[in-house]
């Protein structure tokens, strides 16, 4: 029995220690925490419940049978976030550069199935190069079953995924049909193909910021959500961003006890929107004073500016917020802030959070005839009971895509065009 309990004690520290010492060095070297550091910061300490420590890849060309890892490269499990169950799995790029193999993407379709069958939401810590190619089509069939994973598990349990570092290929697809994604400045990247194949295919120049960036996607493709400035302040933010959600959508939304009143009296709000409607004013504030103490997490702030969406709080309960933000184009809706607002309120009807708008929009962008077509074909996409302040303007038709129960601020206008 003692060279038993010997031996596991062996093979724990070996999986523990990920693809070695140097590895790990090269690493930190980089700016980036392990697989294992990165899900203790995430989680409540001591919360952490490992999954398949000791599970190996099964390939055996390419010389692979003598190259093995316990738990092939992927840390799955659960734990709790400020109390909350929570189903995770780290990508470990020590080992094999968090390549994914048949029997990594098992581990990870192993915790999404136990997720959706137990009502908790899933979190990806993402950090790999990809499909192993050593295991050829067998790789590649492990990636379809971890899409099927998250088709089904959309709109059931809130999926987030934090990109750790350089993905590129499957490692990005998975994370892209998922609800949230939080990015790593001058660290993580998205793309498809690397800025070699780029160059090779249509002769051009990109850099790796510049093809998948954190700062190309939160601002220019809308792929991401918010890009932090290290490991520790997304992985923090996440757990901050964590407390909005429910567990599932067969579970109530969550509750904070606070002190701010809900029906409290701010005189500050008589005079936050200007007189005149060609005199901009910035909705955040706006936003910041109806939610309790203050708090508002909002997403894609770099995207689409023109529209503000995230969450809050009121009177202790999860609210989403959608708004027109009249610093940036005067609040005008166009196809991109069209389809940001779109995707957060399907988001926000699957999992049945009651959604607040704050209405100032003089009306679409005029542009190009196929341009005014789409936005006209994306615009209704964001209509949702729900809610609706028209602060100041509120013609009808664009007013209609954010229309539901509705109190009007004091200087508002509505009208017809």
């Amino acid at each position: 029995m003692a060279t038993t309990i010997e031996e596991l004690e062996k093979r724990r520290a070996a999986a523990q220690m990920g693809g070695g010492e140097k590895r790990i060095a090269a690493q930190h070297a980089k700016g980036r925490l392990t697989a294992r550091e990165r899900l203790s910061v995430l989680l409540d300490e001591g919360s952490f419940e490992e999954y398949d420590m000791y599970v190996e890849h099964n390939c055996v060309d390419f010389g692979m049978q003598d190259q093995t890892f316990p738990g092939d490269g992927v840390v799955t499990g659960s734990g709790t976030i400020n109390g909350r169950l929570v189903y995770v799995f780290a990508q470990d790029f020590t080992v094999f550069g968090g390549s994914l193999s048949e029997r990594h993407a098992q581990k990870i379709c192993k915790v999404m199935d136990m997720a959706m069958k137990v009502g908790a939401p899933v979190i990806g810590l993402n950090d790999s190069g990809g499909a192993r190619i050593q295991e050829g089509v067998a790789s590649l069939a492990g990636y379809a079953e971890v899409f099927q994973r998250n088709v089904l598990a959309s709109g059931v349990v809130p999926q987030i995924s934090l990109i750790m570092g350089p993905c590129a290929g499957g490692a990005v697809y998975s994370p892209a049909m998922t609800d949230f994604i939080f990015m790593v400045k001058d660290s993580s990247y998205m793309f498809v193909t690397g800025p070699d194949v780029v160059k090779t295919v249509t002769n051009e120049v990109v850099t790796q910021e510049e093809l998948g960036g954190a700062i190309t996607h939160t601002t220019k493709s809308g792929v991401a959500d918010v890009a932090f400035e290290n490991d520790i302040d997304a992985l923090l933010a996440t757990r901050e961003f964590f407390d909005f959600l429910p567990l599932s959508n067969r579970h109530d939304l969550p509750e904070r006890p606070t002190s701010d009143a809900g029906d409290r009296i701010d005189e500050s709000l008589d005079t936050l929107i200007p007189p005149s409607a060609n005199q901009p004013y910035d909705m955040h504030e706006l936003i910041r004073k109806v939610a309790d103490e203050g708090e508002f997490f909002e997403l894609q702030p770099g995207h689409a500016a023109n529209i503000i969406v995230g969450f809050c709080r009121i009177e202790g309960r999860t609210v989403g917020v959608v708004a027109n933000q009249p610093m940036v184009l005067a609040g005008v809706l166009d196809i991109a802030s069209s389809k940001k607002g779109a995707r957060f309120v399907r988001f926000c009807d699957a999992f049945e959070i009651p959604i607040l708008t704050f209405v100032d929009v003089p009306g679409f962008l005029p542009v190009s005839r196929r341009s005014i077509t789409a936005s006209s074909r994306t615009a209704p996409s964001c209509s949702s009971p729900m809610p609706r302040r028209p602060s100041r303007r509120s013609p009808s038709l664009p007013a209609k895509p954010m229309a539901a129960p509705t109190t009007s601020w004091p200087p508002s206008t509505s009208a017809a065009i």
